[in-house]
């Protein structure tokens, strides 16, 4: 499965069950961009048909603008007639996985994985309106920390949907360039110390930092020398390689 190269190219949908605490049951609608991994909607309820589905890809779209496919499995609400209807209406290219084969939508699966593991399974729900006031909570923080240690891709994601105008692009290299100079300031006095390698940024001391650390361990044993011998103690090794009696 190719890897879109820009937003709102493909966005993949699935289905997310769980239930409250009074073991009443609840579905949830998860919908990612592919290009930005970005959660467009956490949308639950305890039904959600294919009319209700039409609705809140509608709602994205009215945000975000339109994808130019969406991909799903062959559950029902998404083979059912308001579907067909609304991918004819729209004219966006509604993709169906094969039966039997997640892994053609890996990235959907992936997130609800995660949405499960970090989330779900660690979250009681007393209610409706609790759940999506927390699913809403989680999805913010997703979204702004899904791509670390990357410094400036919460920026890029930021400015990709207003990309397209020169407004838009202008302002997300601005803020590309000013976070790579504090990026650059930050690694300098870390470049004076260890220096860089091929391989990253790792131990490359340079002769003169050597030497004045070897004289600052002769300092450092001669005054660890100083408290013995002044109690009677023998010289010890430090103390006698720095001349001291």
């Amino acid at each position: 499965m190719l890897i879109p190269l820009a937003p709102n190219q493909r966005w993949p949908l699935d289905f997310v069950s769980d239930q409250l605490t009074d073991c009443r049951r609840f579905r949830v609608l998860t919908v990612v961009d592919d290009c930005t991994r970005e959660c467009l909607a956490l949308v639950a309820d305890t039904s959600l048909s294919g009319q209700r589905v039409a609705r809140e890809l509608d709602r994205i779209i009215a945000e975000r603008g339109r994808p130019k496919m969406v991909v799903s499995d062959n559950g029902s609400e998404f083979t059912s007639n308001a579907i067909l209807r609304w991918a004819d209406e729209t004219r966006v290219d509604w993709h169906y996985i094969a039966p039997g084969k997640p892994i053609q939508n890996a990235f959907i699966e992936s997130f609800n994985g995660r949405l499960r593991d970090e989330f779900l399974n660690e979250t009681l729900f007393s209610s409706l309106a609790h759940a999506r006031v927390m699913l809403a909570n989680w999805r913010a923080d997703y979204n702004c920390a899904i791509e670390h240690p990357s410094v400036y891709v919460v920026e890029e994601k930021r400015f990709c949907c207003a990309g397209s105008d020169p407004v838009g692009y202008l302002g997300f290299w601005r803020a590309r360039s000013v976070i790579d100079l504090a990026v650059g300031a930050a690694k300098a006095p870390r470049a004076n110390i260890q220096g860089p390698s091929g391989s990253g940024w790792i131990a490359s001391i340079s002769p003169a930092s050597a030497a004045r650390r070897k004289v600052f361990g002769a300092t450092f044993s001669s005054f660890a020398a100083s408290p013995r011998l002044s109690h009677g103690s023998a010289p010890s090794a430090a103390a006698q390689n720095t001349g001291m009696r």
